[in-house]
């Protein structure tokens, strides 16, 4: 049986995470807006460590859903969501600006939309 209220929890993070990245990129207009300022690398240590709270919370997200949740919307690939945790809590010093700006960018917006349907559905 799904704890509708601890999904509802844990998506809340992610969203509130999604939107923080949303608000630290909004003056971010090329990949070298990151790497050559240290207002830029600062902005982007503080986008990764959300997109670290976002995968951490969608591994979570599927350990208390059985892996049943996430795969209802497969408009965001999960999978690569949630990789990117790993890649930068294992590989941060390999972590590029591109990867970041193209996350930023293309992929944010539709997690944080998806996020929030989410939500609106569970609140049906």
């Amino acid at each position: 049986m799904l704890d509708t209220e601890l999904v509802l929890e844990v998506l809340r993070q992610i969203e509130e995470a999604a939107q923080r990245i949303i608000d630290r990129f909004q003056a971010i207009n090329a990949p070298g807006d990151f790497s050559d300022t240290t207002t830029g690398m600062e902005k982007m240590d503080a986008i990764c460590m959300m997109l670290i709270v976002i995968g951490e919370s969608l591994k979570n997200l599927d350990k208390i859903t059985n892996q049943k949740f996430l795969s209802q919307y497969p408009e965001v690939d999960w999978i690569k969501a949630k990789g990117m945790r790993d890649i930068i809590t294992h590989h941060y010093a390999d972590i590029n600006a591109e990867t970041i700006f193209f996350t930023c960018e293309r992929k944010i917006p539709q997690l944080f939309s998806t996020i929030q349907k989410m939500i609106r559905d569970l609140k049906i």
